[in-house]
């Protein structure tokens, strides 16, 4: 009899489901959709840190990239909600930091 493998997210999902609020729990889902929602090229640059009060902490690789994801974050805003299929993401922090922890 083979076991039925669980996915990693699932697993975070459900352990997160009686810490955090709702819409916290259903955001941990960016991590799996971010290259479709932002794109692969700024994907390559960025990750998604943290998200607590509608507000999303991206990594990004360096400053110009923080400086050029400034004037794209309505944009990004709006992709990423969509992606999301709920509008979570109110607000858009971005932080110069490793990408590779």
């Amino acid at each position: 009899m083979q076991k039925k493998l669980t996915h990693i997210g699932e697993i975070l999902e459900s352990v997160l489901a009686g810490l955090r609020p709702a819409k916290d729990t259903e955001m941990t889902r960016i991590w799996s959709l971010w290259p479709q929602a932002v794109g692969e090229t700024i994907s390559r640059e960025t990750k998604p840190a943290a998200f607590r009060n509608s507000t999303l902490i991206v990594h990004v690789s360096c400053s110009a990239w923080l400086q050029h994801l400034t004037f794209m974050k309505q944009q990004m805003m709006q992709d990423i909600n969509k992606a999301l299929q709920n509008d979570l993401v109110k607000e858009i922090r971005f932080k110069i930091a490793s990408l590779h922890n």
